[in-house]
């Protein structure tokens, strides 16, 4: 029973590292007609005094997993406070015009902040296809190296540290005086963020950020055919259009050195809420969209194409009626022109909600997305129940009617609720992706008679080269 051989099969996984290939010995070859397993104990005892050391010293210096989770969580908690106990003081200290000091704050960072929600429930909506019978790799065409759902997750982790560390940084810097330097805080995360994203050197997922700048040419510039990856982020592209025009006012301000000053008070200034630049900037997702229906047109021939151009082409008038209203006479917006506004965004709406229901969803197989390949709580509480299905088409119309406030300029004096909209907006989106990819996927099948097969079904190259020896004599 001890210090007699142990016979040990030469691929054991514990005799290579993690990811080697296994090492398979031949009887035949052994002289003498010895076996592997007399050969085994020499092997073993040349080796003795660094196999003994290495193994368990390296055990006791990894900590647990969930060891590490826990204090990732408490230093998030820590972070957390601070953030929020700083950033309160200083706006406490401004005095009367803290809600104005705030107003210029929240007017750089929040589009970072929306950015960052929408990267995180995009990281959801590639968990949820991970674990079902969608694969997502294929209906987008990516290959091999696209970003997974837990890696999505890291990015948006490391968004949600640093954008409200850099908002904190300027409330304290600007209540204490420090106006310069409390004025590069968002003009070096702009700066960062766009470096990071275009940066040419094999860093930050090069890949993905090289697949993201090419589909956005291909949404800019529609001089080739359509693909599904095009119109589906210029479709989340229209949810983030407020966003964008958030963004623009920020770069503009930062252009013209009106950072931490008090010169957006003059509403008809260049980068003011008067800004011709902000409802152009708010259509220019619909028209690149609608560009987009148009070629689809041209390739295709299909009447359905130019039915939805017509839909995206309903938010034009929404757009541009409500940013007369700053341009004419009060009595020609409260008799003309705001009636029109209102029946443009009651048509826009439905027209957009009829879409949603009858072309980009499959109302027949609406909740096949939530049913997993293996049993989960999620899968129980979402997939078959009938509650999901009026949730959906509820949330959805109530949310698309909602939207017209957004893309109205004359309503964004409230910028909490506007934030709270767009936020909704983007919840709107995230929901919409789910039945959008789903139908697109019955799509391919149903043309191709592609097997269902989820993406934790296909067996890693490790298992496929185990599995090929598995009948091999040792």
């Amino acid at each position: 029973m001890y210090g007699g051989s142990v016979t040990v099969p030469s691929n054991s996984p514990h005799l290579r590292k993690s990811g080697s290939r296994p090492v398979f010995i031949d009887p035949s070859s052994t002289e003498g007609g010895s076996s592997a397993e007399e050969g085994f104990p020499l092997l073993t005892e040349s080796d003795e005094m660094k196999g003994l050391s290495t193994p368990l010293s390296a055990a006791t210096i990894v900590p647990s997993p969930v060891l590490l989770w826990r204090f990732k969580v408490l230093l998030f908690i820590i972070w957390g406070f601070i953030c929020c106990k700083t950033g309160w003081d200083s706006v406490t200290r401004i005095g009367e015009k803290w809600d104005l000091f705030l107003y210029e704050a929240f007017l750089y960072y929040n589009p970072l902040l929306l950015v960052n929600l929408m990267v995180w429930l995009w990281g959801v909506n590639l968990w949820v296809f991970s674990n079902s019978t969608i694969s997502y790799s294929k209906v987008f065409d990516l290959d091999q190296y696209h970003l997974t759902h837990n890696e999505i997750w890291k990015c948006a982790t490391w968004m949600t540290i640093v954008v409200p560390t850099s908002m904190t940084a300027y409330l304290y810097l600007y209540s204490h005086g420090e106006v310069s330097l409390a004025a590069s805080q968002p003009v070096l995360l702009y700066a960062a963020s766009v470096m990071i994203l275009i940066s040419p050197f094999d860093i930050f997922f090069l890949p993905s950020r090289y697949f993201l700048l090419r589909t956005l040419w291909r949404i800019v510039l529609p001089l080739q055919a359509i693909t599904f990856p095009d119109f589906f982020l210029a479709d989340i592209m229209t949810s983030m259009s407020k966003v964008f025009s958030d963004m623009e006012r920020s770069v503009c301000r930062m252009v013209h050195r009106q950072v931490a000053t008090i010169a957006w008070f003059e509403a008809d200034s260049v980068c003011g809420s008067h800004s011709a630049a902000i409802p152009i900037v708010l259509v220019l997702p619909y028209i690149f969209r609608l560009f987009q229906c148009l070629r689809q047109y041209k390739d295709t021939r299909e009447r359905a194409s130019l039915f939805n151009a017509l839909k995206y082409s309903t938010a034009v008038p929404v757009i541009f009626l409500s940013a007369l209203k700053y341009h004419v006479f009060p009595d020609s917006w409260t008799n003309v022109y705001r009636p029109l506004w209102l029946l443009s965004g009651v048509i826009n709406s439905m027209y957009s909600f009829y879409w949603d229901v009858t072309r980009d969803w499959d109302l027949s197989v609406l909740s096949r997305v939530f049913k997993f390949n293996k049993p989960s709580l999620f899968s129980y509480i979402f997939h078959g129940r009938k509650w999901v299905f009026f949730w959906v088409l509820s949330s959805n119309l109530i949310l698309r009617c909602t939207w017209t406030y957004k893309l109205s300029a004359h309503l964004r004096h409230n910028h909490i609720t506007v934030f709270t909209i767009t936020a909704l907006e983007i919840y709107r989106r995230f929901q919409w992706a789910f039945f959008r990819v789903e139908n697109e996927w019955n799509k391919m099948t149903n043309k191709s008679n592609l097997p269902i097969v989820s993406m934790n079904e296909i067996p890693s190259e490790e298992t496929q080269l185990l599995g090929s020896n598995s009948n091999h004599n040792i």
